[in-house]
């Protein structure tokens, strides 16, 4: 697959894009109730998940990380109310770009986490680095 890293390690590195006033709470919360997820999920905080660029997720996957994971807003953004599509619009154009490079499709997620959803981010984090980790074994057996 071309120069781009493949997922490495024993635990798969997951970028997560988390929104100030939605996910973030919801993350944090499931910190603070000491929930297990795996030690390698980095966090950063952006106003509105609409407002990524696709090209920020190929960076991320170019530059170590095995999977990005967009904590979107969904349906309670209070910046906008088409939120969830265009951030799904930014999700397509970033696989795209990513087939383009050479990169999986399924190293980048996206689902919407509220400010409560401590055990919903848990289980996505659990079941994409689980993904990311049965990924790494296929690409590694072709």
């Amino acid at each position: 697959m071309g120069d781009v890293p493949e997922p490495t390690g024993s635990t798969p590195h997951i970028l997560v894009f988390s929104t100030i006033n939605i996910s973030d709470p919801g993350i944090d919360l499931a910190g603070s109730r000491h929930l297990n997820y795996p030690a390698t999920v980095q966090t950063l905080a952006v106003p509105c998940s609409s407002g990524l660029k696709p090209s920020w997720v190929v960076h991320a996957l170019e530059h170590g990380f095995d999977g990005v994971f967009i904590a979107s807003d969904g349906e309670e953004c209070a910046y906008l109310p088409d939120c969830s599509e265009r951030t799904s619009q930014i999700v397509n154009e970033a696989q795209e770009a990513m087939k383009a490079r050479g990169i999986s499709p399924q190293r980048l997620k996206m689902a919407a986490v509220c400010s409560v959803c401590a055990e919903p981010f848990v289980n996505y984090m659990r079941e994409f680095s689980e993904s990311l980790g049965k990924l790494r074994i296929t690409v590694g057996a072709a």
